[in-house]
């Protein structure tokens, strides 16, 4: 088997050699502490990022009890997602410079401050600080988590553990919509963060009780200049990006002004950091890039999400403009494809670490592919279990995808570059989501206005699909990869 492994020297490519099967060492189990601090990040996750999808399906009745219209209350999203592509970027220098119990307490802190500010806004423009709050804090978890688990993980358990993250990313945004659906059928809005509070604060006093520092922190210095740069060079595609799917007249002026200044910004941000990699003080190191499997592995999940996006938001207003359901109905048909997604990741995760990740890419993104393509033939008589069947097929797919994905790309990095691999994986994620959602949503929009909704989505669904083939190329490219060989640090 074709293997790829990284020596431990900063930024030195993988080099490929064969792995004869007495090489491969017994699976080492891993300490009680470990396991403990793990399941702490997971937990905390899951209610992070459950929070950013619960509060899609509340923004009509916002509109009605905060008396705002439509683009207004789109800040909500807008903001919460512009919050996060600033962020993300900054996590690989926080993660280098404080403590792992540190940075815990700090996305907690402001994740629970944020929540108990939502739950008592008296107005929108307080509500959307709270949401701003909220975001900062959901930005460094997932980071936080990943990290963690390459410093703390051996590399041949890495896909069995990586398998269990897939729960907290894939179950949680599924749930989203049906919570929410719930809470809203029997209380008011405020009710989405009074039942989110509780769990975050519980999972902040466990952290606070039980975690502890692993690694060893740097004094790594903050260069202003990038950190400012990241304003308009993720916030502006982003935001670019997420407003050029507005309508059927075409990107507006203020959208193509704000992805000139974000790709322009982009440049500059990207040869600053080429210029302090050589003082060995980059706000993101580039240098992850270096090696190939992180580079086609990134470029999968980039891929995937833009598919992804695609089922996110087409199959809701497939579901409610075209079959006239109410979003709780909605949430439970969209439902089993998320809990597939998610409860299969652990099985998928041991499967990889047996077999490594080209057959379950392949597997995922013909998956993926297939049901795409299907999903541009639905009409309005389409039956409602075929749909079903359907978004679970591309769950699977799609969780056949990440985990490898996650795994084959970051398990070759040193572990001075952990930190800011799992904040690249995690910014272009951003990015590529709300370009898969601009593309796909600016596509329904243009086709549904002289075609009508059904061609609209026909056309859509089947872009994604196209897109999607991507992915089947760069998956037959997946090859496994074994860790920097280094010493394990200790909790402490």
């Amino acid at each position: 088997m074709s293997t790829d492994v990284s020596s431990t020297a900063p930024g030195d490519p993988a080099q490929a050699r064969t792995a004869t099967p007495a090489t491969v060492p017994a699976p080492a189990k891993m300490s009680r502490e470990s396991v403990t601090i793990i399941v702490t990040l997971l937990v905390a996750t899951f209610v992070v990022i459950l929070n950013e999808t619960i509060m899609n399906v509340a923004l009509q009745r916002l509109m009605v009890d905060l008396r705002i219209d439509a683009p207004t209350v789109q800040w909500l999203s807008t903001g919460f997602m512009l919050t996060m592509a600033v962020v993300i970027p900054t996590t690989g220098f926080i993660l280098q410079r404080l403590s792992t119990r540190a940075v815990f307490m700090l996305a907690m802190g402001l994740f629970s401050g944020g929540t108990l500010l939502a739950a008592l806004a008296p107005g929108f423009g307080i509500l959307l600080v709270a949401r701003i709050v909220q975001a900062g804090g959901t930005a460094i978890m997932l980071p936080l988590l990943m990290t963690t688990i390459l410093t703390l993980v051996p590399v041949e358990r890495r896909g069995a553990v990586m398998g269990n993250v897939s729960i907290a990313i894939s179950v949680a945004p599924a749930m989203g919509p049906t919570v929410s659906g719930l809470i809203l059928e029997h209380f008011s809005w405020r009710f989405m963060f009074v039942f989110v509070l509780p769990i975050a604060l519980a999972a902040f006093a466990i952290g606070a009780r039980f975690l502890t520092n692993i690694g060893e922190t740097e004094k790594t210095r903050l260069d202003a200049l990038s950190v400012l740069l990241t304003v308009p060079a993720f916030g502006g595609l982003v935001y670019g990006l997420s407003q050029i799917g507005g309508g059927t007249a075409g990107p507006g002026a203020p959208a193509l002004g704000a992805l000139a200044l974000g790709l322009v910004a982009m440049v500059a941000f990207v040869l600053r950091q080429l210029k302090l990699q050589r003082a060995e003080a980059p706000l993101l190191d580039l240098r992850a890039f270096n090696f190939r499997m992180f580079t086609v592995s990134v470029l999968l999940l980039v891929v995937a999400m833009i598919a992804l996006f695609g089922a996110v938001i087409l199959l809701p207003l497939y579901l409610q403009e075209i079959r006239g359901l109410k979003s709780l109905e909605t949430g439970l048909v969209l439902l089993p494809g998320g809990l597939s997604m998610g409860l299969l990741g652990p099985f998928i995760g041991r499967l990889f670490d047996k077999v490594g990740p080209l057959p379950l890419t392949v597997t995922g993104s013909v998956m993926m592919v297939l049901s795409l393509w299907q999903f541009s033939m639905l009409d309005a008589g389409t039956p409602v279990w075929w749909i079903v069947a359907l978004h679970v097929a591309l769950s699977l797919g799609l969780a056949l995808l990440f985990t490898p994905a996650f795994t084959t790309g970051l398990n070759p990095l040193p572990p001075h570059l952990y930190s800011h691999g799992s904040a690249i994986m995690s910014t272009l994620q951003q990015v590529a989501g709300a370009a898969g959602t601009a593309l796909l949503v600016s596509i329904f929009a243009v086709v549904s206005a002289g075609a009508g909704v059904v061609a609209g989505m026909h056309a859509a669904f089947l872009t994604a699909a196209v897109i999607a083939v991507a992915a089947v190329v760069l998956s037959a490219m997946m090859r496994k990869t074994a860790g920097a060989q280094h010493p394990a640090p200790a909790a402490h």
